[in-house]
């Protein structure tokens, strides 16, 4: 009898874990194009932020890269037509290199017969003008990133005063009168520190390629003119 006690409980334990095992689960994810239209319209000027953001880190990525080209491999062939005495030569392989240091040179080159101060500073202002073309659009990263936060903020304020409108109007206050205004809220801000966040990252990232990019074309700058100055 004590062992049919004992067992009891036991098959009732397993009877519940059976029935809660086999009971279906209810799937509560939902959408992201759903949960993107629950923020409202204030998501239109969110999404367009980021196709901008997406757009320009892209673009200035590949225009970099492509700029970059071998800065050593350039220089070294400059050097040697150089000293041959090829100038020519080396603007033709200016004229045929698409970079910013091959059009520093050319410049240079194309200068030969001034002072070395006068050519010296011709190649520096052909530099400024390349490392403007490189940073163009960045900054507007920058502005993204400032300003897609603050939009989600108001997001958020115009969720709260659903909220509040829509108890004021029922006069009661549970889940269907706070529902949606907490959607816009928490949907808007999280959107726009998303898309702050990938901004900031992105004006970031591509300051530093331009940077690297910069001290590059300083350096074969000034190997440029030890060149013209051995020759």
């Amino acid at each position: 009898m004590s062992v049919f006690l004992l067992q009891a409980p036991v098959a009732a334990v397993d009877t519940v874990n059976t029935a809660l095992s086999a009971a279906p689960v209810a799937d509560t994810s939902v959408p992201v194009i759903d949960l993107l239209l629950r923020g409202g319209l204030i998501m239109i000027p969110l999404v367009l932020l980021s196709l901008v953001s997406v757009y320009i880190i892209l673009e200035r990525y590949f225009t970099i890269r492509k700029a970059a080209g071998n800065p050593d491999a350039f220089m070294a062939s400059i050097r040697s037509l150089m000293v041959k005495g090829d100038l020519a030569g080396a603007k033709l392989l200016c004229a045929q290199t698409a970079s910013p240091l091959a059009r520093m040179v050319e410049k240079g080159l194309r200068r030969i017969g001034l002072p070395l101060k006068e050519i010296e500073t011709s190649v520096e202002n052909v530099g400024k003008i390349e490392i403007a073309r490189l940073e163009k659009n960045i900054s507007i990263l920058g502005i993204i990133a400032g300003v897609a936060p603050m939009i989600g903020f108001v997001g958020t304020i115009i969720g709260v005063i659903k909220i509040f409108y829509s108890i004021a109007a029922t006069k009661e206050f549970g889940i269907p009168q706070v529902a949606d205004g907490l959607y816009v809220k928490l949907v808007t801000s999280a959107t726009g520190l998303i898309v702050g966040i990938i901004a900031h990252i992105g004006y970031h990232w591509l300051s530093i390629l331009v940077e690297r990019m910069v001290f590059r074309m300083e350096n074969s700058a000034i190997e440029f003119m030890d060149i013209l100055q051995d020759n």
